[in-house]
């Protein structure tokens, strides 16, 4: 058992060599055909719902509230609840995390692949999913993250290097895209008067800065984890 488990944990932090760089351009030009063809994107924002509600419920917890509960609908939809103090560094930290947490998130995964670790990438990203999990309150939000969680875990577990390290590069290079087409979205509602309660209205509400600039800031963000996470992907 203990010689299992040593071997199990050396193949987990274990260095992977890097994929051909064909794969890495074939990679991202994938999932930004996904993000930009409005079927795909239908199809998969449902991750990216993921990682922005569970940014929510992850800075909410470092900064002392308490979370109660996080919904994920089909609609790719998404809510997190907290309880706490309804002003303060923390509820506008915790309002501020969603929009930027998939961009982040393949922000720290383009790190991680830049560093040769694509299986202690797959295995955070299983992590957090389990942590995540434990906090879902509908049914539809259950399925979802199991679904996610199961393919992460057969692909980390089954599949051979060269398919994990094709399937690390997709994932991060959605992220990367995924998270900027949700803000360019919510610039265009707000342009037609669609997104009155927003994370941006409930920060404006918060702070008295307008939410056009925390949409602004939130896109910034995401651009600028695009072009370095990008450059990492590209030239490790």
């Amino acid at each position: 058992m203990d010689t299992s488990l040593g071997t199990l944990w050396k193949n987990v932090i274990g260095l992977q060599p890097e994929p051909p760089l064909w794969i890495v351009v074939v990679t991202g030009i994938a999932a930004l055909a996904v993000v930009v063809y409005r079927p795909g994107w239908h199809a998969s924002r449902g991750v990216v719902t993921i990682a922005h509600e569970g940014g929510h419920a992850l800075v909410a917890l470092l900064t002392g509230r308490r979370l109660e509960g996080i919904r994920l609908h089909s609609d790719t939809s998404g809510v997190t609840l907290t309880r706490g103090r309804p002003r303060g560094l923390g509820m506008i930290l915790t309002a501020a995390a969603g929009y930027v947490a998939p961009s982040l998130l393949g922000f720290g995964g383009a790190w991680l692949i830049s560093s040769s670790r694509i299986t202690v990438l797959l295995w955070i990203m299983i992590v957090l999913l389990a942590g995540m999990l434990v906090m879902i309150r509908n049914f539809f939000g259950v399925v979802s993250i199991l679904a996610t969680g199961g393919a992460l875990f057969a692909v980390s577990w089954f599949a051979p290097m060269d398919a994990q390290g094709a399937a690390a590069y997709l994932a991060v290079w959605f992220l990367l895209f995924g998270g900027v087409r949700p803000i360019t979205e919510l610039w265009s509602k707000r342009s037609r008067r669609q997104a009155p309660n927003s994370d941006a209205e409930q920060l404006a509400r918060l702070t008295g800065v307008p939410a056009l600039l925390w949409v602004a800031l939130f896109l910034l963000i995401a651009v600028a984890a695009l072009a370095v996470g990008g450059y990492w992907l590209v030239y490790p």
